[in-house]
């Protein structure tokens, strides 16, 4: 079950209003170094407690969680990377046997 979210996000051009603060639906949008920083989602996720601890562990003061969600957008990095390698080198050999 998928439930939609209640929040409204506003970039730095939106006027919120004083309604818009007491109820609760504001995420600002962000820029770094001219950079739009996507906003995150809060979700409940059940890991194994020892990649908890692994994680807790390796972070220091940046935060366990920050981690986890770097890790992860790494390993989607690495899946597109080696699906393209994958396809060029399929190209490649395709057109070497032709």
């Amino acid at each position: 079950m998928s439930k939609k979210s209640t929040m409204t996000t506003f970039d730095e051009e939106t006027p919120i209003t004083q309604a818009d603060i007491d109820a609760g639906k504001l995420i600002l949008r962000k820029r770094v170094n001219g950079r739009l920083v996507q906003p995150k989602q809060r979700v409940t996720l059940y890991l194994d407690a020892a990649l908890v601890e692994h994680f807790k562990n390796l972070s220091g003061e940046r935060g366990y969680q920050t981690l986890i969600n770097e890790t992860l957008k790494a390993s989607l990095r690495q899946a597109d990377l080696e699906s393209t390698l994958r396809k060029v080198l399929r190209e490649e050999l395709a057109s070497v046997h032709a």
